[in-house]
């Protein structure tokens, strides 16, 4: 039972993190499912679901076309929205149910662009995975396909922020703090990955000198526009005095930044950060530096290959991450973990839209201010 989760959440699920992703996008996301990832996703997960417009749909499947295999009746309903409404794109997600199916989502949407004549894909989610895989996979495509192609211009001290949603960051007004500090140090943001930019902003993607991996998240997107543009990528986030060593960073193509800047602490007391990798990485590197203490960074998070500094470490599961919490002093977490902490530590609440959703919106701390 060590994969059951007793006392806190899991975190927001791969299909809401493509929803996410694409939400501002202008494309029509479409999750195949009964109608119970929709609930969720506009329920807990989406800040912007009542403040502004986007196409994103729950296609209704029902027992009887699930069994039959009817996957007619999907596409007939996606091509009849898409011809009244005519988004830029359509993506297709999956959920549990066609993922036991077997429904081939990528002949679906090789179908739909055919027969509709508007770029199609499908993201491979089936509801088992977090949100950083859905978010990633789908800026990945969004990264191979509407980027525009390699026109050798690039514009000196120019930098796309991959990465950013509100699961991890907040509201767009938090987004533009991260702006602020590298423009404070002499970096002009050209697009947003996906969040408060139009989409023809990604057109000029490839003109950008490097671009910045602000979460996991834009990981695959910076592969993606390595390969096809050749710009370099930084990994790490601009938060509050660490933008400089950031900024220095992006200067010398240094591609994952925090990795040399952590375990300098030498005060014997240590501080427990848990969440997202590179948000942590980059605020325990700064924490470090201001503090002068040791930070241990935990991630419960699935995709954390290089992005874990040394001694820092992926936890799978609620039982594990409370075994790493015993000897925890200092802690700093979203405030549904505090039930699984030691009694006696010090806890200080950093709440994070993909583990808590909305509940403590109100709380929710400006990132790039931090430290």
């Amino acid at each position: 039972m060590r994969q059951s989760y007793r006392i806190i959440p899991i975190y927001t699920a791969d299909v809401s993190g493509v929803c996410s992703a694409l939400y501002e996008l202008g494309g029509m996301t479409v999750m195949h499912d009964p109608s119970g990832c929709n609930s969720t996703y506009n329920t807990h997960d989406e800040i912007r679901w009542y403040d502004q417009d986007s196409l994103i749909y729950i296609s209704g499947l029902t027992e009887i076309d699930a069994i039959m295999g009817n996957d007619q009746k999907f596409l007939d309903d996606i091509k009849e929205a898409a011809r009244e409404l005519h988004p830029k794109f359509i993506a297709l997600a999956g959920s549990p149910i066609p993922y036991m199916n077997g429904t081939d989502f990528p002949a679906l949407a090789q179908v739909l662009e055919e027969e509709t004549g508007i770029p199609a894909f499908a993201v491979p989610t089936n509801g088992m995975h977090d949100y950083v895989y859905g978010a990633g996979i789908a800026l990945e495509e969004i990264a191979k396909r509407f980027t525009g192609e390699k026109t050798g211009r690039i514009q000196a001290r120019t930098v796309n922020l991959l990465g950013v949603t509100p699961l991890d960051f907040g509201p767009v007004s938090h987004v533009e703090v991260l702006k602020e500090n590298l423009k404070a140090c002499g970096w002009k943001v050209l697009s947003t990955w996906a969040m408060g930019d139009e989409p023809d902003a990604f057109l000029q993607a490839g003109e950008a000198e490097v671009n910045l991996v602000v979460s996991s998240v834009g990981l695959r997107a910076a592969k993606v526009l390595e390969e096809k543009f050749g710009t370099p990528y930084v990994v790490g986030t601009p938060i509050g005095s660490y933008t400089e060593r950031i900024a220095k960073a992006l200067e010398e193509k240094e591609q994952i930044s925090y990795r040399k800047d952590r375990m300098q602490g030498r005060k014997d007391r240590k501080v427990t950060l848990i969440g997202e990798p590179v948000i942590m990485e980059s605020l325990a590197a700064g924490i470090e530096e201001k503090y002068d203490c040791r930070v241990e960074v935990l991630c419960p998070l699935e995709e954390t290959d290089g992005l874990l500094a040394d001694g820092d470490r992926w936890v799978h599961g609620e039982e594990e991450m409370e075994e790493a919490l015993k000897a925890a002093e200092i802690i700093v977490a979203d405030p549904l973990y505090k039930p699984i902490c030691p009694k006696n530590c010090e806890f200080y609440e950093l709440p994070h839209i993909a583990f808590s959703g909305r509940i403590y919106l109100k709380k929710l701390p400006v990132l790039g201010k931090l430290v």
